[in-house]
């Protein structure tokens, strides 16, 4: 499997997870933290735009769907 099929198959299952859960994944749970190291890790190339074009467009609306789900404060 290439890199760009692994980046696909993440990039579909944290799709799946944002969308099955309303929220993003928990650095609390063991079993999310691959889903979690993986947005961080891609978060931070395009920040540094090291990431390739063909991905691009499809991440932010990756982000799009976390900041929707962002963490708050239940007191508010």
């Amino acid at each position: 499997m290439t890199q760009d099929e692994k980046w696909i198959v993440r990039y579909n299952e944290v799709m799946r997870f944002l969308e099955d859960n309303h929220r993003n994944p928990s650095k609390h749970r063991i079993e999310e933290h691959d889903m979690l190291n993986w947005l961080k890790a891609n978060r931070k190339a395009l920040n540094a735009g090291k990431m390739k074009p063909e991905r691009v467009e499809k991440f932010r609306k990756l982000l799009e769907l976390t900041e929707k789900y962002k963490r708050k404060n239940q007191w508010e």
